[in-house]
Formats: structure tokens, C-alpha cells, sequence
């Protein structure tokens, strides 16, 4: 009988026998819906204003009639922030391999000097070629180039 029950439950937990819950996404309905939202875009007097009212028209607002983001895992809303923040993160990452690359290719004799004066043949060049740079940072940190070893990390004494 315990044998029995033990199966039971273990069933119903794994195949679960309560219904799922759908909450709403925090009392967001879709734009166009949206009394103050149309109410807003009522008011809308250039064609630029008109235009981006239709394109948010597509999107889900607050009570407060404007549009907001939902970034929670769902696949219909993804590009709402995961496409800008990955584009984001790209550009940051070019700007920051191409200052990189600078700083190592004028490591040496007078840096400090390249680093207040820019050399900016280098500098064109370091940024084109930072363009790669998810491909670059993986090859480096493959072949241990990116990251240094502890033993020349230096670290405070306490």
C-alpha cells in the first residue's frame, strides 16, 4: 500500500494534476487596447508622432498609457530587449578590444606619449580589425593569452 501511494504521488508531482496558472504581465494590456493610450495617440499632430504611435500601437502599456518592456523569458516578446542589449553589448565590446589592441600594440617605447597623442594610422586600424572581437577573445582566451596568471596578479597583503 505505502509502495502504492509513494508511485501516486510521485505521478501526480511529476506530471502534475493542479492546472497552470496564468498570471497577467503585471496588468499590461497590448497598446491598442489601451484607453490612455489611444487617448495619447489621439493627440498625436505630426506625421513622425503619428507614425511611432502606430508602431507602438504593437506593444503592451501600463495604466499610464505609455508602452514598457517585458523581459521575463517569453519567446513573443524577446526582441523588446534581447536584440538592443545584445547589439549593446557588441558595440561595447568593439570599442573596448579596439582600445585594447591599442594599448598593446604601443606598449613599450614612448606609450605614454601614443596614449595623449593618438597614432591614428594604429588607431583605424586597431578598430577595424576590433570588429572580430568575439571570435579574437575566444582564440585568446583558448590559447591562455587573455587572462594572466595568478603569480603576476598582484595582490594586496592583509
Amino acid at each position: 500500500m505505502r509502495r502504492l501511494f509513494a508511485v501516486l504521488l510521485s505521478g501526480f508531482l511529476l506530471f502534475g494534476f493542479a492546472p497552470l496558472a496564468h498570471a497577467d504581465v503585471a496588468g499590461l494590456t497590448p497598446c491598442s487596447e489601451n484607453a490612455r493610450f489611444q487617448q495619447r495617440a489621439a493627440g498625436a499632430k505630426t506625421p513622425q508622432a503619428e507614425a511611432r504611435f502606430a508602431r507602438y500601437s504593437q506593444a503592451v502599456c501600463g495604466t499610464d498609457g505609455l508602452p514598457h518592456l517585458i523581459v521575463d523569458g517569453r519567446l513573443d516578446h524577446a526582441g523588446d530587449f534581447t536584440i538592443p542589449g545584445i547589439a549593446f553589448l557588441y558595440i561595447a565590446g568593439t570599442i573596448g578590444w579596439a582600445g585594447r589592441t591599442y594599448l598593446l600594440a604601443i606598449k613599450g617605447k614612448d606609450a605614454a606619449t601614443k596614449e595623449i597623442q593618438i597614432d591614428l594610422p594604429l588607431a583605424f586600424k586597431s578598430t577595424l580589425a576590433a570588429a572580430t572581437w568575439p571570435l579574437a577573445a575566444f582564440k585568446e582566451f583558448a590559447s591562455n593569452k587573455l587572462t594572466a596568471p595568478d603569480n603576476h596578479v598582484t595582490v594586496s597583503p592583509r
